[in-house]
C-alpha cells in the first residue's frame, strides 16, 4: 500500500519498508514496496492503549478494521461518532458502543446509564434525533441478580429521560473469572431532519470552538473510587444525554458546523481528529477551558492533562463566528450547558495541528493522545 496524505500520515503514523532494515540500508527506498504494518507500532498483541481513544486505537481502526470492512470508500470510513446512512428518503444516524467501565458504580452514575447516554450522545452529535436503542449484555457467572436489576432499571430510566426506547437486546453468560461482572453494548438509531448537515467538511477558518461545560469530571470520578483517591470534595461524573442540547441549538437556528462529545481521549483527541479531517488548524486558550478546581488539583497530583481526561456529558461544537454568542446563550439556558464557554477558534495555519496558548503567553502543541491515561472509564 502506498503511503498517502491521509490522516494516518498527518498524525505521524509510521510506515515500514516491507523488506526490512537490510533493504533500507543497502538499496534506495522504493515507495512502491512500502506497506501498512500489522501488528501496529510493533505490538504483536492488543494492549490497553488500543481501546483508549488515542493514537493507538485510531491506528488499529485505520490499518486493520477499515481495510477489512470496506476500505476508504465505505460508509465506515466516515469514522465519526455515528455513521450517516441513507434509507430511502430518510437520513439515519447509526452508532454502536461497548461499555466496560470499572467499577460498575461510580459517583454520579453507573454502567447502565452510561451505556444509554454514551450511544444517545454519539447519535445526537450528527444532528440526529435519537429514537431507538438495542442492548447486549455479557454477564459473568456469579453476578448478583440484584445488581443486574439495578443496572437494568437505571438503563430504563436513562432511556426515558433521553426520549429513546430500547427495542432489542441479547444476553450472554461467560464462566466465572472471565467477564469482570458485566459488559454492555448498545447500538442506536436516529433520524436526521432535512437540511441538517454537520461534519468536518463544514469546519472552516474563523469558526469558534465551544465546550458545553466543565471538563474532566467523568474520568476523575471513576478514578476516585477505583483507586481510592480522595480529592477533598466529591467529584461526580457528568454522564447525561445531550440530545436536548443539540436539538435546542438546531431549533434556535445556530450555524453549527460540527459537534463531537469528548469521551475517551478527552477534548484533546476530538480537536485533533477534527483538525485532521477538516484540514484546518485549531487554536485554544488554556485559561478559557473550564476545568473545575477539584479536577485541576487531581490532574496536577497525578500528572494528568485535563484536556485528555474523558467526559460523558459534554459536547464540543464548531460554530460560525457570527453565531457564537447566540450559541452560548442557548447552551447556558439548559442545566446541562450552564458552564458553556468559548475556548478557541479554527485557523487556516498549521492544518491538522491543535495549539494552545498558555497562561504565561507561550504556545504548546496539544497532541493526539497516544492512549488513554485512565483505561476502562467508559
Amino acid at each position: 500500500m502506498r503511503p498517502t496524505t491521509s490522516s494516518a500520515a498527518s498524525t505521524g503514523r509510521h510506515w515500514r519498508a516491507v523488506d526490512g532494515a537490510t533493504a533500507v540500508t543497502t538499496t534506495p527506498l522504493d515507495p512502491e514496496n512500502w506497506s501498512c504494518p500489522v501488528p501496529l507500532r510493533d505490538h504483536p498483541t492488543i494492549v490497553m492503549g488500543h481501546g483508549g481513544g488515542g493514537r493507538l486505537g485510531a491506528e488499529l481502526i485505520e490499518h486493520l478494521f477499515l481495510p477489512a470492512f470496506g476500505g476508504t470508500g465505505s460508509i465506515l470510513a466516515q469514522l465519526g461518532d455515528a455513521a450517516v446512512v441513507q434509507a430511502g428518503a430518510a437520513r439515519l444516524a447509526f452508532s454502536t458502543d461497548s461499555f466496560v467501565v470499572r467499577p460498575r458504580f461510580f459517583p454520579g452514575g453507573n454502567l447502565g446509564d452510561l451505556a444509554v447516554n454514551g450511544t444517545v450522545n454519539d447519535v445526537a452529535m450528527t444532528g440526529a434525533v435519537p429514537l431507538f436503542l438495542s442492548a447486549g449484555f455479557v454477564l459473568e457467572e456469579g453476578l448478583a441478580l440484584d445488581e443486574l436489576g439495578i443496572l437494568a432499571q437505571t438503563m430504563g430510566a436513562a432511556a426515558r429521560r433521553a426520549g429513546v426506547e430500547v427495542v432489542a437486546g441479547d444476553t450472554k453468560v461467560v464462566d466465572a473469572g472471565h467477564g469482570d461482572g458485566a459488559y454492555i453494548t448498545t447500538a442506536g438509531v436516529g433520524l436526521i431532519a432535512p437540511g441538517v448537515d454537520l461534519g468536518p467538511h463544514r469546519v472552516q477558518p474563523d469558526d469558534v470552538v465551544l465546550v458545553s461545560g466543565p471538563i474532566g469530571l467523568h474520568g476523575i470520578a471513576v478514578l476516585s473510587v477505583r483507586d481510592g483517591f480522595e480529592f477533598g470534595s466529591e467529584i461526580l461524573s457528568d454522564t447525561a444525554p445531550l440530545n436536548g442540547l443539540v436539538a435546542a441549538l438546531l431549533a434556535a437556528g445556530v450555524d453549527v458546523h460540527m459537534m463531537r462529545d469528548p469521551t475517551r481521549g478527552g477534548v484533546a483527541a476530538i480537536l485533533n481528529e477534527i483538525a485532521a479531517s477538516s484540514d484546518t488548524g485549531v487554536e485554544i486558550v488554556e485559561r478559557s477551558v473550564p476545568v473545575p478546581e477539584p479536577v485541576s488539583a487531581a490532574c496536577s497530583l497525578l500528572g494528568l492533562d485535563p484536556l485528555e481526561v474523558a467526559n460523558e456529558g459534554r459536547l464540543v461544537a464548531f460554530v460560525g463566528r457570527d453565531d457564537a454568542d447566540h450559541a452560548l446563550e442557548v447552551l447556558r439556558s439548559d442545566p446541562l450547558g450552564v458552564g458553556a464557554t468559548a475556548i478557541g477558534q479554527v485557523v487556516a495555519e498549521h492544518a491538522g495541528v491543535v495549539v494552545a496558548r498558555t497562561g504565561i503567553g507561550g504556545t504548546r502543541v496539544v497532541d493526539f493522545p497516544l492512549s488513554e491515561q485512565l483505561p476502562r472509564i467508559c
